[in-house]
């Protein structure tokens, strides 16, 4: 026979076990998707009536970061697809769409701000102008 104490402890070590289990509600996330589109500027030749044209480049050489926006502290990095796509889940916040090292590289882009909602979609596409400086610095396809 199991003494009261002892009965006591082994109730009370048994619903602490049931309480430390029960599920975590992690806060439920939204997405973020667009389009990537390059554009390139290039020296008018006499035959071209429209200087800025959309190149076939490999969206692979321009990776999107994601900041938070208030520390603006990387959160993450995505690649868009081979047609430019991109999609990524993010927690429910404020954020900014940016592109890695634009600065260095020399590419017109405007960041942007945007807020995920929980179990939403916002959409954000980015344009990217490499301009005359831009494309001596890009990695050569």
């Amino acid at each position: 026979m199991i003494s009261r104490p002892l009965r006591c402890l082994i109730a009370a070590s048994l619903s602490s076990v049931l309480v430390g289990t029960s599920p975590i509600n992690a806060a439920p996330e939204g997405f973020i998707e667009g389009q990537l589109k390059v554009l390139s500027r290039r020296p008018v030749e006499l035959a071209e009536e429209n200087p800025a044209t959309v190149t076939a480049k490999n969206y692979a050489d321009y990776p999107l970061i994601i900041l938070s926006q208030a520390e603006r502290k990387q959160i993450a990095r995505i690649t868009a697809d081979a047609d430019g796509n991109y999609r990524a889940s993010l927690p429910a916040g404020d954020y900014i769409l940016d592109v890695e090292g634009r600065v260095r590289r020399r590419l017109h882009v405007r960041a942007q701000p945007f807020t995920v909602v929980p179990n939403q979609t916002v959409h954000v596409d980015m344009t990217i102008e490499a301009g005359f400086g831009a494309e001596a610095t890009a990695p050569q396809e």
